[in-house]
C-alpha cells in the first residue's frame, strides 16, 4: 500500500474553522455625531415652540440613525448564528462558484447532500457548487454543509482532541494534477499507462469522480499523525470521528470492506456530508453510500 503524506505548515490551532469578517466599528454613537444648536446667550423671552420643534427634529434624526445601526447589528448577529458568534465569510471561487441569485445550482434540490459521485457517476466538467464557506489554511466546503462540520470539529476539540482538516474542496484542475502525479508514481511498476491509471484510481480519484470536487468531503487527520495510511484509524481523532460523525451528518465514506462497491481503497480519514438522517442510517447499518441509495 502506498503512503500519502498530509503534512503541511504547522499553525496555531484555531478556535473555529472559518475566517470571520471584522464587525462594523462605530467611532462614536450616532446621536453624538449630530450637530446641536449653540445655546442662546439671550434671555428666553421668545415662544418655546420653535425650540421644541427643533429638539423633536434632533430626536427623530437620532432615532433614525440608531435604528439603522441596530439593523446592521441585527444582520451581523443573524449571519453569526451558524458560526458561533461571528459572521461567516462566503468564498467566491472564480470559475467554480455560482452565487445565489444567478439561477438554480445543478444540485440545489432537497437531495443535494446525497449527490453520488464515483467512477460510474462522474461530475460534469461544468459542475458548480452554489457557494462555499472559506475555512482556515486555504480550505473550503459547500456552505450548506459547513454548520454541521463546525459543530463536529468543535465537539471533537471539546473532548480534548486535535482534528485537522488537510483536504477539502478541489477544482477540476487540482484533481487532474493529483491524479497525474499518482499515475507517474505507478508507472514504475505498471506494464502500461492504462494499468498505471487503474492502480492510481484506487487511491486518487480520476478528475470528475472525486467527492472533493463536489465540496461535500473533507479529509481529517489527527494533528499528531499526518500520514494518510491505515495507521490513521488508530489515532484518537479517528476513533472519535468514526463513533460520532453520523451525529453531525457525516459518514466514513470508504470503509475497508466496501472497496468493491465504492471503487476506492480504504480511507479512514475521508468524511462525506450526507445529512444527519442518512448518515445515521448508513453508519448504523454498516453500509456505504452506494448501497444506501440503491435501497432508497
Amino acid at each position: 500500500m502506498s503512503i500519502h503524506s498530509c503534512i503541511f505548515h504547522d499553525f496555531p490551532l484555531p478556535d473555529r474553522e472559518y475566517y470571520a469578517a471584522a464587525p462594523m466599528q462605530w467611532d462614536e454613537p450616532a446621536v453624538s455625531r449630530l450637530r446641536r444648536p449653540a445655546p442662546s446667550r439671550r434671555k428666553p423671552r421668545r415662544s418655546p415652540l420653535p425650540l421644541l420643534a427643533l429638539l423633536g427634529l434632533v430626536l427623530f434624526a437620532g432615532g433614525f440613525l440608531l435604528g439603522r445601526a441596530g439593523a446592521v447589528s441585527g444582520g451581523e448577529a443573524a449571519g453569526a448564528a451558524a458560526g458561533g458568534g461571528e459572521p461567516v465569510r462566503i468564498l467566491a471561487v472564480p470559475g467554480a462558484v455560482r452565487s445565489e441569485g444567478e439561477g438554480n445550482a445543478p444540485n440545489s434540490g432537497e437531495d443535494w447532500a446525497l449527490l453520488l459521485v464515483n467512477g460510474d457517476h462522474p461530475l460534469p466538467k461544468d459542475f458548480q457548487v452554489p457557494a462555499f464557506t472559506q475555512l482556515v489554511n486555504g480550505h473550503s466546503i459547500d456552505k450548506r454543509a459547513y454548520p454541521d462540520l463546525q459543530r463536529m470539529m468543535d465537539a471533537c476539540r471539546a473532548d480534548g482532541l486535535q482534528p485537522t482538516i488537510c483536504s477539502s474542496y478541489r477544482t477540476w484542475e487540482k484533481q487532474e494534477e493529483l491524479f497525474e502525479r499518482k499515475v507517474q508514481a505507478c508507472l514504475s511498476t505498471a506494464a502500461s499507462r492504462q494499468e498505471a491509471e487503474e492502480q492510481a484510481a484506487l487511491w486518487v480519484a480520476r478528475p470528475g469522480t472525486s467527492e472533493h470536487q463536489a465540496g461535500l468531503a473533507v479529509d481529517i487527520v489527527d494533528k499528531s499523525y499526518q500520514l494518510l495510511d491505515e495507521g490513521q484509524e488508530d489515532t484518537a481523532v479517528q476513533k472519535w470521528l468514526m463513533e460520532h460523525c453520523a451525529e453531525y451528518g457525516f459518514i466514513l465514506r470508504y470503509p475497508t470492506e466496501k472497496s468493491a462497491l465504492t471503487g476506492v481503497g480504504y480511507e479512514p480519514w475521508h468524511y462525506r456530508y450526507v445529512g444527519v438522517e442518512a448518515a445515521g442510517e448508513i453508519m448504523r447499518l454498516g453500509i456505504c453510500l452506494e448501497e444506501y441509495l440503491e435501497e432508497g
